[in-house]
């Protein structure tokens, strides 16, 4: 009878434990077994005994629960004692049921003055500021409070931040906004590409606003939720615009490690869930679930 023993830490992207009843699922690499178990309380440590052990304690695990995304991975089941595995759930963005953002005046100084500078944004009436920040849907707040966050906290060999250069918005959508620079950013970001800050990027897949010409895209060098700037300007280099957003790259399946690629356009809310795993960066609103207490057994 195989002794070897899984202990499972299941959390979220906080670190905290998973509040639900989750799946788990082990597929020995060699061997015939196979062992599930299901609804299993992730409010503590779970421990799975009877696995087999090093050498031959490969199996991959599989970890589902109601509100978080199906993750995949494998583990090696050591001897002489149990085996300890930390795994982060991220989100599923589709069981979000509400987010709780921060208040107008909590967000940051560069991030008030930019709304309230911004009277002009497509769709909005002439709102600006706090009621700008107000009128924006979910999926925009969120898309804007990540990118005031990452470009917020990307600082230039001048030791100003992307952010400080952003004038105006002009639209903003889940996944990018669009807004009004000083010309200086451009030549910064350039400068960016010397201090191995950025790299450029094709442009191709982007439209210029009426009146502008694109001029040409940069990304960070994160491997995962990248900031990219994509340049346009008009023709006599007057005025600058940028498309900014942040690309996953993939990566929301690849630092989870996900097994079940929901698709379609970046979602905010995965940016969310990579900006607080994988760079240490909170945007500073919460992503609510269904209460437990709703789910047990779903």
């Amino acid at each position: 009878m195989p002794d070897g023993t899984l202990q499972l830490r299941i959390v979220n992207v906080y670190g905290d434990l998973v509040n639900e009843n989750v799946d788990v699922f082990l597929r020995h690499q060699s061997l015939a077994d196979d062992p599930s178990y299901r609804g299993l309380p992730a409010t503590g440590v779970i421990e799975i005994e009877g696995l087999h052990e090093t050498p031959q304690g490969l199996y991959r695990l599989e970890i589902d629960a109601p509100s978080y995304q199906t993750v995949s991975q494998f583990v090696n089941i050591d001897s002489g004692g149990p085996t300890e595995k930390t795994i982060t759930l991220p989100v599923d963005h589709n069981k979000v049921v509400s987010v709780a953002f921060p208040t107008f005046a909590s967000i940051p100084a560069d991030a008030q003055t930019l709304l309230t500078k911004s009277s002009k944004v497509l769709g909005f009436g002439g709102k600006s500021g706090e009621t700008l920040y107000g009128a924006l849907d979910d999926t925009r707040r969120a898309g804007f409070l990540n990118l005031i966050t990452k470009s917020g906290r990307t600082r230039l060999s001048n030791d100003r931040t992307v952010l400080s250069y952003i004038s105006e918005l002009t639209e903003v959508r889940g996944d990018r906004f669009f807004a009004v620079v000083d010309p200086v950013l451009h030549g910064e970001t350039q400068q960016g590409v010397v201090d191995d800050l950025f790299h450029s990027v094709d442009d191709s897949l982007h439209t210029p606003p009426t009146g502008f010409e694109m001029v040409d895209s940069y990304k960070t060098f994160d491997h995962y939720g990248n900031l990219q700037l994509t340049f346009s300007a008009t023709p006599d280099r007057s005025q600058w615009q940028v498309d900014m957003d942040i690309d996953d790259a993939q990566g929301f399946e690849h630092i989870f490690q996900v097994i079940r690629n929901i698709g379609g356009a970046t979602n905010p809310y995965d940016i969310h869930e990579i900006l607080i795993a994988y760079q240490e960066l909170d945007p500073g609103y919460k992503l609510l679930l269904q209460p437990a207490t709703q789910k047990a057994g779903g």
